[in-house]
């Protein structure tokens, strides 16, 4: 029977509640205008306590879609306007109180799904289809592989995609899934929904049900597997579901923000068999496919708002210039400008972008390893070759690995393309590199007081 809300001594009376229009006008400013509209609009205020609130949902995708990738920092937010709130939880519309769903329904379009809501996952993302990945010499063979699968399921197996953060690695194989879903069943999951439903299942004694469930896929298709990385259990349970699938010829899908090769702390059974498939990566897109992102950005929010934004080519060109960031990044610094240009209500001119767009463009400056690199050379007056040579003395070694620090902390690329910056050199030596750093910062002023300087030098125009 539902708990009565009434009576519960727990339970927020209404002059209490949080002003829940203020909240979704935060989160809007917050999270930005795409994100909002896209996920966050239509959360709804289901119930209040002392500790935790019920926020309402429309559908078990919604849920885990924004517990997977919001809920932290929902959470977060919640607590700007009552630190008492430490938990959240989210009910589906259908779903009651006590968690126990109600009779669900498939939706019949051969996606796997559990009726009885004991496993649910990542469901593939209308939105991220190939009519709308822009295509360009970092991403070409990478797309060229997805769609080549999307036709011929088995043609290579596995197909492991690997790069940096925000380059699109999930856009393309959600797009793989949403081509073959209506003709075979389709399973997409992120590696840390398959081991949040491992552990809860072995808590439930559902192991048995877990491996049918996985194992009866026609197509598997799993992001950011990185995730399982000294997990032991969960990558021996991966293994037994990955050899499952491929014996009965099974498509398997992978992403991953590294190659097989360099995942750490996993099994080298498992490395072996992501590899023996076919292996493609997406690199850092340049500027031509920054310049088209933009352009097709530009006609989806006409065909969407029947609006044009009001930026001309000058202010667009200055974008895809001078942001050197992931395409993530770079839709978003679109939606700002796009989003200041609305609420001013007039065209913007390229100085109104500019100061707009002034951290990022000071950031953007930063995020060249070249500079990093030369500025901490002129720094500690050595040669660049030198501090870049195998050579371990100290008078070089410590430049070094200020210079890997810098690179880790002021950049977004990955560990292993800061390793190959540095005459390729491993991962490892990176994270090496950081954590000592990191130890004398806070152990010895002068190291201190040298990474300040050489950092506000890096920033400098």
């Amino acid at each position: 029977m539902e708990k009565s809300f009434k009576t519960d001594k727990n339970f927020v009376a209404e002059e209490n509640l949080l002003n829940w229009n203020l909240v979704q006008e935060n989160f809007r400013k917050v999270f930005g205008a795409e994100i909002y509209s896209s996920w966050l609009k239509n959360i709804s205020l289901v119930k209040e306590y002392n500790h935790y609130v019920v926020l309402g949902v429309q559908t078990r995708f919604f849920r885990d879609w924004i517990t997977s990738r919001y809920a932290d920092k929902i959470l977060s937010e919640l607590q700007k306007y009552k630190l008492s709130i430490n938990r959240i939880e989210f009910k589906i519309e259908g779903e009651r109180l006590d968690g126990k769903s109600l009779p669900f329904k498939t939706d019949g379009n051969n996606i796997a799904e559990i009726k009885d809501g004991i496993l649910n996952y990542n469901r593939l993302n209308p939105n991220l289809n190939f009519e709308n990945f822009v295509v360009g010499k970092s991403n070409k063979i990478a797309f060229l592989s997805a769609k080549k699968i999307s036709s011929q399921l088995s043609r290579y197996n596995p197909l492991f995609i690997y790069g940096g953060v925000g380059l699109g690695k999930t856009h393309l194989i959600n797009a793989i899934g949403l081509e073959l879903k209506n003709n075979s069943n389709v399973m997409f999951i992120s590696a840390e929904r398959f081991m949040y439903q491992f552990i809860k299942s072995i808590k439930k004694n559902e192991m048995v049900n877990f491996k049918d469930f996985f194992r009866k896929a026609n197509v598997f298709i799993i992001d950011d597997i990185q995730f399982i990385r000294g997990k032991e259990g969960l990558q021996e349970e991966f293994f037994h579901t990955f050899n499952s699938l491929f014996d009965k010829s099974a498509q398997i899908i992978i992403s991953s923000d590294r190659p097989p090769n360099k995942l750490d702390r996993v099994q080298d059974r498992i490395k072996s068999r992501l590899s023996g498939g076919l292996v493609v990566d997406i690199g850092v897109p340049d500027y031509d496919l920054k310049l088209n992102i933009l352009k097709k950005r530009i006609t989806e929010f006409q065909n969407s708002f029947h609006e044009y934004p009001n930026l001309n080519d000058e202010i667009i060109d200055y974008m895809a210039k001078e942001s050197n960031l992931n395409i993530r990044e770079l839709i978003g610094i679109f939606n700002r400008v796009v989003a200041f240009s609305k609420m001013n209500k007039k065209p913007l001119s390229i100085n109104d972008c500019k100061l707009i767009l002034k951290d990022v463009h000071n950031n953007n400056k930063v995020v060249s390893i070249d500079k990093i690199q030369n500025v901490t050379s002129n720094f500690f007056s050595i040669n660049l070759q030198e501090m870049l040579s195998q050579r371990r003395s100290r008078p070089l070694a410590r430049p070094r690995q200020i210079a890997m620090y810098l690179a880790k902390k002021l950049t977004t690329r990955s560990l292993p393309e800061i390793g190959r910056k540095f005459a390729n050199r491993d991962h490892t030596t990176v994270i090496h590199a950081v954590k000592t750093i990191e130890k004398l910062s806070r152990e010895n002023g002068l190291m201190k007081k040298n990474i300040e300087e050489i950092t506000s030098i890096i920033l400098s125009d």
